[in-house]
């Protein structure tokens, strides 16, 4: 019973469970020798292959009391409600999950996961905006 309580209290299980699907999946395929945006290249044609809505480098407003003062540009926009960031063989630092954090309070999002290719495979950590 206790495990099914914590279970509905997940954002998005099912979509986050695919997601993960996607990064083994590729991680299977590619291994952990490549750069960065090989990853993210071949993590859009896995999302695409299996009918996953996603955009690809999406530009995200930085504003200052209403007034534009840049803007991020984040990996992947999953289903308009995940937030998928990629990276490549470093552990993960508070920066990433500040980064990832910055993003979901930009677009009012509650989900991101930071996906990381090491060595030793694919790490992931979901990042939660308690809004």
């Amino acid at each position: 019973m206790k495990a099914q309580a914590i279970k509905q209290e997940i954002l998005y299980p099912e979509l986050s469970y695919n997601i993960i699907g996607v990064l083994i999946e590729v991680f299977r395929e590619l291994g952990s020798k490549y750069q960065e945006k090989y990853y993210q290249r071949a993590v859009a044609v896995e999302l695409k292959k299996r009918n996953i809505k996603y955009l690809e480098q999406v530009k995200v407003p930085l504003e200052y009391k209403s007034e534009s003062i840049g803007h991020y540009y984040l990996d992947f926009l999953i289903e308009d409600k995940v937030i998928l960031e990629i990276k490549k063989n470093k552990p993960f630092s508070y920066k990433d999950i500040e980064q990832t954090l910055s993003y979901l309070k930009a677009l009012d999002l509650q989900l991101g996961i930071l996906a990381n290719f090491t060595s030793d495979g694919v790490k992931f950590k979901r990042i939660v905006n308690i809004v």
